[in-house]
C-alpha cells in the first residue's frame, strides 16, 4: 500500500523536488500551494493551502483524509525570506514572516496529528534552515524563524513519542531556488545608515543562492530520513563549509565566531 505524503509548498524549488522525486518511488504526493493552477502535475496531486490561513489548512487536510484516509507523512517545506536591517523593517513584516515560517508549520502539524495519533504512526519532517543556528547580519528575522521552529521540533519530538509519531527537522543551506524572488526585503535606500553594508550583504545573498547546489540533494536526503527506523532530531543538509559552520559555532568563542561572520560578510 502505497504512502501518503503531504508536503507544503510544492510548486517550486526544494518542495517542488521534494514532491516530484517521492513520486518516482512510488508515493501517493500531494503537494499544497496558495493557488495552484491544475488538480495534478507531474504525478504530484495539488491541494490548496496558504499556511497563514488556518482555514485553508483545514480544508487541505480534510480532503486529503477524504481521498486516502491516512496520512503517513508530513513534509513541512512551505516558508519564505526576508532581509533587511532590523531597525528599518516594519513590524508588520516581522509578524508576517513568522505566520509564514513558525505559525504556519505548528498549524499544519496541528491539523495532522489527530490522523496520525489514530493510525498510531506517521512522521513530520521540519524544513528548517542552517541560518536558524546563528544570527545572521540583515537576515535576523529569518534565522530567528527557522531557530524557533528548530527548537520547537525538539520539544513536540518528546511530546509525541509515546503515540509512535516521528519528529525531525532538515536544516538546508543555500541552494538554486527561487526563494530571492519572493521574499520580502527592505529597499536599500542611499540616505539609509546602514546602505553600504546593506547593499553588499544582499548581493552575497543572492549571489549564495544562484551558486548553491542543485535542490535534488534535499530530495534524496528527506527520502533516506523518511526511510529511517529512528530518525536523529537534526540533520543538515548542503555544502561542507555551510553545515561545518554549526560545528564551528559549537566550538568557537563566541566573539571569534562572529569576527568570522563579520568577515565573511566583508562587514
Amino acid at each position: 500500500m502505497s504512502k501518503v505524503v503531504l508536503i507544503t509548498g510544492a510548486s517550486s524549488g526544494i518542495g517542488k523536488s521534494i514532491a516530484e522525486y517521492l513520486v518516482n518511488k512510488q508515493y501517493t504526493v500531494y503537494g499544497t500551494s496558495r493557488n495552484p493552477k491544475e488538480d495534478m502535475v507531474n504525478g504530484v496531486h495539488f491541494l490548496a493551502l496558504d499556511v497563514t490561513k488556518k482555514e485553508t489548512i483545514t480544508h487541505a487536510v480534510e480532503q486529503l483524509l477524504d481521498r486516502e484516509g491516512r496520512v503517513d507523512y508530513l513534509i513541512n517545506n512551505a516558508g519564505r525570506g526576508i532581509t533587511g536591517p532590523l531597525e528599518e523593517i516594519p513590524e508588520s513584516e516581522l509578524k508576517a514572516i513568522f505566520d509564514t515560517n513558525y505559525f504556519g508549520p505548528i498549524n499544519v502539524m496541528k491539523a495532522v496529528l489527530p490522523a496520525m495519533r489514530g493510525q498510531k504512526s506517521g512522521m513530520i519532517i521540519n524544513v528548517t534552515s542552517i541560518a536558524g543556528y546563528m544570527g545572521l547580519p540583515y537576515r535576523g528575522p529569518y534565522s530567528a524563524t527557522k531557530g524557533a521552529l528548530a527548537l520547537t521540533t525538539e520539544a513536540m519530538r518528546m511530546e509525541l513519542k509515546e503515540f509512535n509519531i516521528q519528529l525531525t527537522n532538515v536544516a538546508p543551506g543555500d541552494f538554486a531556488t527561487n526563494i530571492a524572488s519572493g521574499r520580502f526585503h527592505a529597499p536599500a535606500c542611499e540616505d539609509s545608515p546602514y546602505y553600504k553594508n546593506y547593499s553588499m550583504s544582499l548581493s552575497l545573498m543572492d549571489e549564495h543562492v544562484d551558486e548553491g547546489g542543485n535542490p535534488i540533494q534535499m530530495a534524496h536526503a528527506v527520502h533516506k530520513i523518511m526511510n529511517t527506523g529512528k530518525p536523529a532530531v537534526h540533520y543538515k543538509v548542503g555544502a561542507f563549509l555551510q553545515k561545518f559552520s554549526v560545528r564551528l559555532k559549537g566550538l568557537l568563542p563566541n566573539k571569534i565566531f562572529e569576527k568570522m561572520l563579520l568577515n565573511h560578510y566583508k562587514l
